[in-house]
């Protein structure tokens, strides 16, 4: 289910840079014009899935029974910036020559500025919402903020196992995490002011961990109830006060892999391994479409008709390529990269225990 809603969450975002930015789809919207409307407009809200799976995976792997337990931060928030910064990066540097290449092709309110030394520094460290320097890539914010939730909810496990000590108290964190859902969504998501925090999008990202815990099927069914009902109540009171169809589908999807993570059914076969396969490079396709959309639109503008229909074809183009160039990411760049990560870490952490 996972790699499922990873696979079609990843489309969509494709789908709606390629409505949203790019001459081809100014061409092309005449054909189908309320598709493109939801493309370039509410499919946007697909990232809500992977900030929800972001944290039902987070919750799985640093407090899988939701216990604090002993956890060293810098340790934990180095390896997420090791696994999400390297190849967001080279995907930033392909992103950077891709605008300069498109820039001699077309003239579009999609080419960025050149990229500074200093903008792309920011870029690889994260930092560049929070700096004010733009985004050399679309959807280059969601990884800033993921690490940026990750490291949060690192900082509380930690806290509350330097404070409880030996103590096991199961419920504290759930407790804590359903607290954070409740001031995000009540609070911090209803401001567009903290877009580029944490705060901003724990909603979404806590429903994850509360799915997680809520999934658990060594829990008993009052544990259960208990746990729906801290994800349900604060998401439902914040849809009565103000209806975010984003906060919607997180919810539906938290629901959704709590009922899934208790139920076990076989997924075998050429379509879930399919599925499978586009789980995988989700990440891959999310960080590497946009240079590659906008290499195709440029050549579009350049050589191509300017008719709706031969520059549909042309998004179809880019969003397969984007594929195509999503899998040679992943094999390539993303898990050369995550090695070359995990054995630099090995060796820091061998030297730092010899000194």
């Amino acid at each position: 289910m996972i790699n499922l809603l990873k696979a079609g969450a990843a489309q969509l975002i494709v789908l709606h840079h390629l409505a949203f930015y790019g001459p081809m789809s100014d061409h092309a919207r005449i054909l189908w014009p309320e598709l493109f409307s939801f493309l370039s407009g509410n499919a946007r809200i697909a990232v809500q899935v992977f900030l929800v799976i972001s944290g039902f995976l987070v919750a799985k792997s640093l407090a899988p029974s939701g216990h604090a337990g002993t956890l060293e931060p810098l340790s934990a928030i180095w390896r997420r910036y090791a696994k999400l910064a390297p190849p967001f990066f080279v995907a930033t540097l392909f992103a950077a020559a891709a605008t300069y290449f498109a820039a001699q092709w077309m003239s579009h309110h999609s080419i960025s500025e050149p990229a500074t030394l200093s903008q792309l520094s920011a870029h690889a460290l994260l930092l560049h919402s929070v700096l004010g320097y733009p985004s050399l890539s679309a959807g280059a914010w969601y990884v800033a903020i993921d690490f940026q939730l990750y490291s949060s909810v690192v900082l509380v496990l930690w806290l509350v196992g330097r404070s409880t000590g030996a103590r096991r108290l199961g419920w504290l964190v759930p407790i804590l995490m359903a607290l954070g859902v409740t001031l995000s969504l009540l609070h911090f998501n209803l401001d567009p002011d903290w877009d580029n925090w944490a705060p901003y999008f724990f909603g979404s990202y806590g429903l994850g961990l509360l799915a997680w815990w809520g999934s658990d099927a060594r829990r008993k069914p009052l544990a259960v109830a208990l746990l729906v009902l801290m994800a349900l109540l604060p998401a439902l009171v914040a849809l009565l006060v103000d209806f975010r169809s984003r906060i919607a589908l997180a919810l539906l999807v938290a629901v959704l892999l709590m009922v899934c993570g208790r139920i076990k059914v076989p997924a075998r076969g050429h379509f879930w391994t399919a599925i499978h396969g586009m789980g995988k490079i989700s990440y891959a396709v999310f960080l590497i479409h946009f240079p590659v959309c906008l290499l195709v639109n440029a050549a579009f503008t350049r050589f191509a008709p300017a008719e709706p229909l031969a520059q549909a074809l042309g998004m179809l183009a880019a969003w397969g390529l984007s594929l195509m160039a999503g899998a040679v990411f992943h094999r390539w760049v993303e898990l050369p990269l995550g090695r070359l990560m995990e054995a630099t870490g090995l060796q820091l952490g061998a030297r730092s225990a010899t000194a």
